[in-house]
């Protein structure tokens, strides 16, 4: 694919990655992804901001075959997807300067091997002149690394923002066609790496309120020329009470946890409440983590195996701890054979949810009728605490 104009002297340099299927070997990518470099040229100086992901490392030096000269390489953020091509451009335009935060800086030698006197560290709030346009440089820590930063061109006013506002969609169309499919991904992408650094992304929303941004480019995904539709998308995600909504991941080995997750779903629908059920052993995690982002109430289902949690229970309770949704309660269900720690175990993996535990309900076997009674009582636990919070 051809650089292709964005407005006037700005454009897309990026690549378009149709078949990859995972990020960070974890992150499903159901609909490959994009790697989007920038191109802005000034009367002046010319600016590429970040490069593409190694493996798309010949696209990108293609389209920069026509380029003249490239004053400044501006790195967003370190991590490889962004900056992992940096060295190859910098062969192809050896007097050109990188530009990122001063975190970034040894970051980017320590990573790529860059060396020193080629890096210009910028302060928080910087401008950098390239003749009729001018950019400038805002800090935007734990989104999602520590050193991350956004560029703003001012005269054009267009918020290049790197991770922030990203998505993960290969497609043909340079900018949102689509609002429901790019809400769904950007969700997505929002909750698997953004949903753990909630309060300083709502600081880095606040950062940005008083630009008059007419157009925001990511690093992943389509630009968007109605950028409030993505800012007030992250407002209520980071900002938003929890919804009236149980997202009950579980995994049953012979039946008698699935007869148990069947009866409280049941029951808390009776009751009014939303569920979203998801089946470990099939589920993709990106859907699991978009139903995190709005949870009030987790509920862990698993069988004990070898007197412990099932390991897709282990590993489900692991991911919601790094992810720290805003969900207020929790609980965990389940069944064994002759005994074990599976609750203990599994309260201890989840330290960093601030939520209340409501009584677990464990039993040996299949369910008896008093278990069910107490699946009832679970339920309505769970649609008081609902009630009592004004969950929606």
């Amino acid at each position: 694919m051809k650089a292709r104009k964005i407005t006037e002297q700005v454009y897309w340099m990026g690549a378009v990655d149709w078949d990859r299927r995972m990020f960070d070997a974890l992150i499903p990518l159901p609909d490959g992804t994009s790697y989007n470099s920038y191109l802005v040229q000034g009367s002046e100086k010319t600016v590429l901001l970040d490069t593409v992901d190694p493996p798309m490392e010949e696209e990108l030096l293609d389209k920069l075959e026509g380029v003249p000269k490239i004053d400044y390489l501006v790195s967003h953020h370190a991590e490889q997807d962004h900056s992992g091509t940096l060295p190859a451009v910098l062969e192809m335009f050896p007097d050109a300067q990188i530009v990122c935060t001063t975190k970034a800086k040894g970051m980017l030698m320590d990573l790529l091997k860059l060396p020193e006197d080629a890096i210009l560290a910028v302060e928080d709030g910087d401008t950098l002149s390239l003749g009729d346009k001018t950019l400038k440089f805002l800090y935007t820590p734990w989104v999602h690394w520590p050193e991350t930063m956004v560029s703003y061109l001012e005269e054009d006013r267009i918020l290049f923002s790197c991770d922030f506002f990203g998505s993960h969609i290969a497609t043909s169309d340079l900018f949102v066609t689509d609002q429901a499919r790019v809400y769904e991904a950007a969700k997505r992408y929002f909750a698997e790496i953004m949903m753990p650094f909630k309060s300083q992304i709502a600081k880095n929303l606040d950062k940005l309120k008083d630009l008059d941004i007419r157009m925001i480019a990511p690093s992943h995904g389509q630009i968007y020329p109605e950028p409030w539709f993505i800012m007030e998308a992250y407002k209520d995600w980071v900002h938003s009470e929890p919804r009236n909504t149980v997202v009950l991941p579980y995994v049953s080995m012979h039946g008698s946890t699935k007869m148990m997750v069947d009866h409280l779903v049941s029951s808390l629908v009776e009751k009014g409440v939303r569920v979203e059920q998801f089946n470990l052993e099939v589920t993709d995690i990106g859907k699991l983590a978009i139903a995190l982002v709005d949870a009030g109430t987790i509920v862990l289902g698993t069988p004990t195996m070898h007197a412990g949690p099932h390991p897709y229970a282990a590993y489900c309770a692991l991911l919601a701890n790094v992810l720290r949704p805003k969900a207020k309660f929790l609980s965990i269900i389940g069944s064994y054979g002759w005994g074990g720690k599976t609750i203990e175990q599994l309260s201890g993996m989840i330290s960093n949810l601030k939520v209340e535990v409501l009584e677990p309900v464990y039993n040996k076997g299949l369910p008896s009728e008093s278990d069910l009674q107490a699946l009832d009582q679970l339920a309505e636990s769970i649609a008081a605490k609902h009630r009592e919070n004004g969950f929606k």
